[in-house]
């Protein structure tokens, strides 16, 4: 399974994609959205990834005592099965941020329950009116699971959009921030 190459890029150092932390980014291929505004289509689109799990390990042997996290990126990171790699990393010592659009609750929360996450980072694509219409899947139901799970969590994490003047208006945005609120998010 570690030999799986489902890795599409591998960033080795970041300052910004993990808060307080030196990091670098596993970009896995594949996605099950098609967002209207993604900028990372290449990655989105691909069907088969450039590296292997062990890849990764080998390069983290590398960085142990100089990177402080690792960030499960894509794509979407929760299309493939992460608790194995998640492990390894953990063996290693490193902190582990997940970034993801939250369709699979399921596997996110076995990850936090195995405690193999230390921070998520959950994309709020747009409000449920407007959520097929920009991301192409009928997947808001999923999503809303997992911010409501990680509302109950004791993780760390974060709810974020992304704004784009074209797809999203100042009522989306407050829809959004409305919708937080009433779930309790702070």
């Amino acid at each position: 399974m570690l030999d799986e190459k489902v890795i599409y890029d591998l960033t080795t150092f970041t300052h910004l994609d993990y808060p307080d932390h030196l990091a670098c980014i596993v970009w896995f291929s594949g996605c099950n959205m098609r967002c209207d505004y993604c900028y990372n289509k290449d990655i989105v689109f691909s069907k088969t990834g450039k590296y292997s799990y062990n890849y990764v390990i080998d390069f983290l042997k590398s960085r142990q005592n100089l990177l402080d996290g690792v960030v499960l990126s894509g794509g979407e990171a929760t299309s493939h099965n992460l608790i194995e790699f998640c492990k390894e990393i953990k063996k290693l010592g490193f902190k582990i941020k997940l970034d993801t659009n939250g369709t699979n609750p399921l596997h996110v929360d076995e990850l936090i329950n195995l405690n193999l996450l230390d921070y998520v980072a959950l994309d709020y694509k747009a409000p449920k009116e407007k959520f097929t219409q920009i991301t192409h899947s009928n997947k808001y139901d999923e999503f809303s699971d997992t911010l409501e799970m990680l509302i109950k969590s004791d993780i760390d994490f974060e709810v974020r959009t992304t704004l784009h003047r074209d797809l999203l208006d100042e009522n989306d945005i407050n829809n959004i921030a409305s919708d937080l609120q009433k779930r309790g998010y702070n």
